[in-house]
């Protein structure tokens, strides 16, 4: 071989041998790569075992959940649910005319509304304004609070010129009543923190802020939001037995027959029955494993640790959830690039994007995209890591809906609807005669997040079993918190002495 030939025999010899080292550097970079990528799936094989809701497990939940409400209705103190008496025993019977006002406080914003009634269950007109709530307003003073509140109310009257009959006041917060037009404040939710608040009768600021503002209107009716939305069950179908909020906050409240109420006897009239507030949201169900995703909230509020359920199920924190668990899969893999920053800030990701990731339904994942590029700062993710991301928000969205259905049910248990007895793991079987009960539902998070609904109507049906469950019917009822407060407060200003 000339020496042409040893140099094109060493020269392929040296490409071989740079071909190798690219080469074994290339597959190096593809197993750590892997291994990274192994780091992330296991982080979300954990969490999707910790956040399982199988159904027996929801039976359990459905369970402790009702028991904890016969506790409650027991004694003060005595339960995990505060089982509020609402001192509400006439619900509107479609009887109602005239024009009324309501105001709505407890979500995302304040919400003033005027609705004009005619007879036979007919709402003639209805008028709705949102006012956001300036974060600042809620860690203000109650006198600035109520003046607030006030002030707009008079410039929403002055404008459609009309000042009504009367005015209901929805107030999502846990007021203890003392009566239909009364109620001290417990203790406030929803990162709301007017501290010097806490103890006064919210419908006696209320009324002071409105003189003050020269207006005649008094609060006739006070609620908070579900009962609102039972009222408006009611007025359009007398067989609502319960309303169940699921948006930025979530609740329950139902009608129980007075026998079966110890407490407060003194609340009680002779009506036979009452609605009562459940105040689910404080419930930590056992059965449910509490995650560092569910307890790692901003722990400088005062509501740390409180309100489990309502964690697990509403609106404001679902969105945060996630955030946490894409912050634990970036601190065990690089699934989300280096700069991972946006990551870290609390509340980055609302329940509103989670919803969006949900949904999206293109084969690229396109929205996806957008999201972790626009609110987390993370560009260009893979396709991969878009479906990661995906299936986060659906292992979330799922067992919040699944537990707000075990919630449903749980009432359902404690008034006898659910064909067993309480406590009991029996197989649900029709007894007597077939008993209808409507459940009026309203939020944001059951009425424009489809997934969440249909996971929640589904877990309804496979906890009921299928002879119960199409006796219960789920219907959405749009404005029930602040139409609902207008219709309870018409129905406690007529003269009529009907009870439900």
């Amino acid at each position: 071989m000339g020496r042409d030939g040893w140099l094109r025999v060493a020269a392929a010899a040296g490409c071989a041998a740079v071909t190798c080292v690219f080469a074994t550097a290339l597959v190096a970079r593809r197993v750590k790569a892997w291994r990274r990528w192994r780091r992330a799936l296991a982080v979300l094989r954990d969490f999707e075992e910790s956040f399982a809701t199988p159904a027996e497990r929801l039976q359990r939940v459905v369970n402790s959940l009702a028991i904890e409400m016969f506790a409650g209705l027991a004694s003060e103190d005595a339960s995990k649910v505060r089982m509020l008496l609402t001192c509400v025993d006439s619900l509107p019977d479609g009887s109602e005319e005239g024009v009324y006002y309501a105001i709505d406080i407890g979500g995302t914003c304040f919400r003033f509304l005027k609705v004009e009634l005619g007879a036979g269950s007919t709402i003639i007109n209805q008028k709705v304004e949102n006012q956001p709530i300036n974060e600042e307003l809620t860690k203000d003073t109650s006198e600035d609070f109520f003046n607030f509140i006030a002030s707009t109310l008079k410039n929403f009257i002055e404008r459609e010129g009309d000042e009504g009959k009367a005015l209901g006041f929805t107030f999502s917060f846990p007021v203890r009543q003392l009566s239909i037009t009364s109620g001290s404040l417990i203790r406030w939710t929803k990162e709301f923190s007017i501290e010097e608040a806490d103890g006064k009768d919210v419908a006696l600021c209320l009324n002071e802020a409105l003189a003050r503002n020269g207006l005649n209107l008094q609060v006739n009716a006070l609620m908070n939001n579900t009962v609102g939305t039972l009222a408006l069950g009611h007025y359009y179908d007398e067989d609502t037995v319960a309303a169940v909020i699921i948006g930025a906050g979530t609740n329950a409240c139902y009608i129980e027959n007075n026998e079966a109420i110890t407490k407060c006897q003194g609340l009680l009239t002779n009506s036979g029955r009452t609605v009562v507030n459940v105040e689910w949201g404080s419930f930590r169900p056992p059965q449910i494993p509490l995650t560092p995703y569910d307890i790692c909230f901003n722990n400088e509020t005062r509501n740390y640790y409180d309100q489990g359920f309502e964690k697990m199920i509403s609106g404001v924190y679902l969105g945060e959830i996630a955030g946490l668990v894409f912050c634990k899969m970036a601190q065990e893999s690089d699934v989300f690039g280096t700069d991972v920053d946006g990551l870290a800030t609390p509340f980055i990701l609302s329940t509103p994007c989670l919803a969006a990731i949900r949904e999206d339904d293109s084969p690229d994942l396109r929205e996806v995209g957008n999201i972790l590029e626009e609110h987390l700062k993370i560009p260009n993710a893979p396709l991969k890591t878009r479906r990661l991301v995906q299936r986060v928000c659906d292992i979330i969205t799922q067992r919040a809906a699944r537990l707000a259905a075990a919630g449903i049910v749980a009432v359902l248990q404690k008034i006898g609807r659910d064909g067993t007895r309480c406590g009991t793991t029996q197989v649900r079987r029709m007894t007597g005669v077939p008993k209808r009960s409507v459940i009026a539902i309203e939020g944001g998070l059951y009425q424009g997040y489809s997934v969440f609904r249909e996971y929640l109507n589904e877990a309804v049906v496979e906890i009921l079993g299928e002879e119960i469950a199409p006796t219960v019917v789920l219907r959405v009822m749009e404005e029930g918190s602040g139409i609902g407060a207008a219709l309870l407060a018409a129905a406690y200003s007529s003269n009529r002495q009907d009870s439900i």
